[in-house]
C-alpha cells in the first residue's frame, strides 16, 4: 500500500475553482464558482502527496465564519477526506475564538453536517433549482 502524505494547506481563491467547478457545478461556466468575497476569504485545500483533492473557504464577519464551496473530488469521496478538512477547520476556527460557523447546506447532505455538531436552522433557500438550509453550530 502506498504511503499517502496528507497536509491541509492555505491556498488562493483560483486554487479553489478548479474542484468547486469540477465537483459543485461542472453544467456552468467556472466563474459560476467565483465568490464576489473570494478576494477576503480565507481558502483551504486538504492534499494528497502534494495535489489538492479537497477545498474550502471561510469567510469571518463579526466573530462568526461561514465556510463555503466545501468540495471534494469525486474519485476521492468516500474515504473520509472531506470529513478530516472539515473537523480540522472547525477547530481551528473555534481555537481561534470564533462563536459559530455556518454554513448553507445542500438539503440532501444535511445529515453528513450533523456528525459535525452542526445544527438544522429554519433558513432555507433554493438556487438553480438546488433546496439549501442554513446549518450552523455556535
Amino acid at each position: 500500500m502506498e504511503n499517502k502524505i496528507l497536509e491541509i494547506k492555505q491556498i488562493t481563491s483560483s486554487e479553489t475553482l478548479p474542484i468547486r467547478h469540477k465537483v459543485m457545478w461542472p453544467d456552468k461556466p467556472i466563474d459560476y464558482v467565483k465568490l464576489p468575497n473570494d478576494n477576503s476569504g480565507r481558502h483551504f485545500g486538504l492534499c494528497i502527496n502534494g495535489e489538492i483533492i479537497s477545498i474550502i473557504s471561510l469567510f469571518t464577519n463579526n466573530n462568526e465564519t461561514q465556510f463555503r464551496k466545501f468540495a471534494t473530488l469525486k474519485q476521492f469521496q468516500g474515504f473520509g477526506y472531506g470529513t478530516f478538512l472539515l473537523q480540522k477547520i472547525i477547530a481551528m476556527s473555534m481555537s481561534e475564538g470564533i462563536k459559530k460557523i455556518w454554513c448553507n447546506a445542500r438539503v440532501e447532505k444535511y445529515k453528513f453536517y450533523e456528525k459535525f455538531d452542526l445544527k438544522l436552522t429554519n433558513k432555507t433557500f433554493e438556487k438553480s433549482g438546488i433546496e439549501y438550509v442554513i446549518m450552523e453550530k455556535k
